[in-house]
């Protein structure tokens, strides 16, 4: 009976397989200068060029977003991380031959024959040639690919899930991740600057200034043309067009207005480290909350994964507190 239900997990995780890359295992037969041991698992050995392969497309992006000691750092814990993974794997391909569990032949073949349709388009010989230029023999080929399903039927054997996120937790997150659900506010803003030149002794004539800049306004002045006029901001030119701005943009007080106002108002004089400010919002956009039950979904589905990862690691945990593990 446990060796149908096992068997149906396999033949559920093979339709869960993503295409195979033939980079990734360009990426492994990559020429390496020095090998040897990276780790032992119960007598089983982990070679550093495994790690170099399993790791290699991680670098590649590394090494083109970072460099020098943030270089260095962000690849050892790419590679730590690509040992651990591997230690993983053989801990949990040693607990499929412990309890005498197979892989029924038929399912690796259909594997195969799925990688040679997908990736191939059918093409027997240039799978072959691909293997060969990798330094791959069918049976290597096959190996990877049966110990691949065996790490995912195990996975799936073992982390079981409920399929319900309970209402309470589901509102529980909500209540203390309603940022999560928020979208990003905006305002489109126009904005004249005033300076004060109170180190000239002129600060009253540049509020009086600004004050009457204020009048003009409310009394129907166009805000582009009063900015093109009288403001010393970098977007004057440009009738002080500061487009859609974010919060965190500007300075706390200056912020505070532009949210609060409602589109197509003017704010007041805004005195503000030595300058006299004006602001319109012309239009405005999100800062809207989702309600619970829009985001219910997404937090089932959230809470689903959290709690499949928590398995999986209490699962992996009780494998290595077993296990004889020697790294070098």
């Amino acid at each position: 009976m446990m060796r149908q239900i096992f068997i149906a997990l396999i033949a559920a995780c093979l339709l869960n397989f993503s295409p195979i890359c033939r980079a990734a295992y360009a990426a492994q037969s990559e020429p390496e200068v020095v090998d040897g041991v990276a780790a032992v698992v119960n007598g089983d050995v982990i070679t550093f060029s495994q790690v170099r392969g399993l790791v290699a497309p991680r670098e590649k992006l590394l090494r083109a977003q970072f460099s020098g000691d943030e270089l260095i750092k962000k690849v050892k814990e790419a590679r730590q991380a690509a040992l651990q993974d591997l230690i993983d794997r053989q801990l949990i391909i040693q607990s499929f031959k412990k309890d005498n569990f197979q892989i029924p032949d038929h399912f690796v073949e259909q594997r195969i024959h799925e990688i040679l349709r997908q990736d191939f388009g059918g093409d027997r010989n240039t799978f072959i040639k691909t293997l060969e230029a990798q330094n791959f023999t069918m049976g290597e080929f096959k190996k990877i690919e049966t110990e691949k399903i065996i790490v995912q039927a195990m996975r799936s054997k073992n982390v079981k899930l409920n399929g319900i996120a309970s209402p309470a937790k589901v509102d529980e997150y909500y209540k203390a991740h309603r940022d999560e659900f928020t979208s990003k506010a905006q305002v489109q803003l126009r904005l004249i600057m005033i300076p004060s030149h109170a180190s000239d002794g002129n600060a009253a004539a540049q509020k009086a200034m600004a004050d009457e800049i204020f009048g003009k306004l409310v009394n129907g002045a166009e805000f582009e043309r009063m900015a093109q006029l009288y403001s010393e901001d970098s977007t004057r030119e440009k009738g002080g067009d500061w487009g859609w701005v974010d919060r965190k943009t500007l300075a706390a007080p200056l912020e505070k207005a532009a949210f609060s106002l409602e589109t197509g108002k003017i704010s007041n004089v805004i005195e503000f480290s030595g300058n006299y400010y004006i602001l319109k919002v012309e239009d405005k956009h999100g800062g809207e909350t989702k309600s619970l039950e829009q985001a219910r979904a997404d937090i089932e589905k959230k809470l689903i994964q959290q709690e499949a990862q928590n398995l999986q690691e209490r699962w992996l945990t009780s494998l290595r507190s077993k296990a004889y593990i020697k790294t070098f």
